[in-house]
């Protein structure tokens, strides 16, 4: 096989239909939403973690300081990053091993006891040095379940795609992401509208994390309702755990390849939803109401992006779409937040958010879709949730003590922008070497 044969693959995948039309089925509307809908969940608790990190930093981690006791906050919420390669290799296989329905109902309950842990342990105040514990417990609980959440969620999407539109299908598993980041920054906004500072500081933070607790059961009848794909029932035999893990080791370039592909859509992601309230409170000194307002909006820009672009994929391929976005990324990240740091006000924050948001969406709108594609589909999941966890142990949840520590340790309140930008030349150079001959024979077999 030619070096160029994966893009030229690509570049032949026929024209999908209208947005709407794809998903015209009330079956396979019914099913994206299902399957989405523990996605809504993960990403709500985390991007909650996120925005009231200030006030857990103030009840389960009191320090000398509110630098020391924010550092020690994000340290636990990156803490929970370090679960998801295990998540990814046990729970992985037991997906590809069972099936992909019965795996992902495991997965959210695993979630759900780690939010309900961390939503309703006392503070500090009142039972010591087991409120830190229990909180990074349930952190590490969420990060187990994680590991496979995407992966999987984003692997049934894929088989239960219509022909040509992979890229439009598995787009709504990060799509669904943002509905869970606009629904809790429209929550705290009223919640910041509804109640004094101080009662939000003491216990009004905890309000979203029980709202989440109390869609939980919701969700999870949802999920059950869950039909197999056909794709998993239609295969003769299913690897056992020790297969599976002969296979991964096989295809360990593949799986590298795509944990690199990933690192930029992991950064962007908690560097433009998780760390940016604290990024506009704490660096720009905007007001509450300003960073939830710009982070609603950042929702609702990857909202619409991810499907388009995802369905753009389908039709040009996945390679030029990586490859333009991740480059854009690396050039721009830092001049843009240089200029919002030097000029920061509502309007320019939108403005730098929303262009950083494009690229992101833009750039995982083909991505993910692309994981799918190149991992051997008898450890697909397990594949694909590897490389994933990975990237986003490494980078994506290390991004907001990261920014953090950058600003700090520099003195230069736009460093956050190298961290990105090495992110897109990482990602940039991983798009190369799956689509452009080094891995591509490998990558063709999966």
């Amino acid at each position: 096989m030619s070096n160029h044969s994966i893009a030229a693959a690509e570049l032949a995948v026929p024209a999908i239909p209208a947005a709407p039309a794809a998903l015209r089925s009330p079956s396979k509307l019914g099913s994206v939403i299902r399957v989405t809908s523990g996605n809504f969940i993960e990403m709500y608790d985390f991007f909650l973690f996120g925005f009231y990190a200030q006030q857990i930093a103030a009840a389960f981690f009191p320090a000398a300081s509110d630098y020391a006791a924010l550092m020690m906050t994000f340290a636990t919420f990156g803490a929970g990053f370090f679960m998801r390669p295990l998540g990814a290799i046990l729970l992985g296989s037991y997906v590809d091993r069972i099936g992909r329905r019965k795996g992902l109902v495991l997965t959210l309950g695993i979630m759900a006891s780690g939010t309900a842990l961390i939503a309703f342990v006392p503070g500090y105040a009142s039972i010591g040095l087991l409120a830190p514990l229990l909180v990074l417990i349930g952190r590490l609980l969420q990060g187990f379940s994680a590991g496979v959440e995407l992966g999987g969620v984003s692997v049934y999407l894929s088989e239960m795609a219509t022909p040509g539109n992979k890229g439009f299908y598995v787009s709504w598993q990060s799509a669904s992401q943002q509905v869970a980041v606009i629904f809790s920054a429209a929550l705290g906004y009223g919640l910041n509208h509804a109640m004094h500072k101080d009662v939000i500081a003491d216990w009004g933070w905890r309000i979203p994390f029980f709202i989440g607790c109390s869609i939980i059961p919701v969700v999870f009848y949802i999920r059950r309702s869950l039909q197999e794909t056909e794709a998993f029932l239609a295969r003769k035999t299913h690897p056992s755990f020790g297969q599976m893990m002969r296979t991964i080791g096989r295809n360990w370039p593949l799986v590298t390849a795509g944990a690199m592909l990933v690192v930029l859509t992991t950064v962007a992601f908690y560097m433009i939803t998780v760390y940016t309230p604290t990024f506009g409170k704490s660096v720009l000194k905007l007001s509450t109401e300003d960073s939830l307002l710009v982070t609603l909006c950042v929702g609702a820009s990857n909202f619409i992006w991810l499907p388009v672009m995802g369905a753009l994929s389908d039709r040009i391929g996945r390679w030029p779409v990586m490859a333009a976005c991740s480059a854009l990324m690396a050039v721009t990240a830092y001049p843009a937040l240089a200029w919002l740091v030097a000029n920061p006000s509502l309007g320019h924050m939108l403005m730098v958010e929303l262009w950083l948001s494009f690229l992101y969406a833009s750039y995982n709108g083909a991505t993910i879709v692309a994981l799918t594609e190149i991992i051997p589909v008898q450890v697909r999941t397990t594949g694909f949730s590897l490389a994933y966890s990975l990237a986003t142990a490494l980078f994506g949840g290390l991004t907001p003590l990261l920014s953090t520590w950058l600003i700090e340790a520099s003195g230069d309140k736009a460093a956050p922008g190298y961290w990105m930008a090495g992110a897109g030349l990482i990602s940039l150079a991983a798009t190369f070497l799956v689509y452009r001959g080094i891995v591509s024979e490998r990558a063709a077999r999966g």
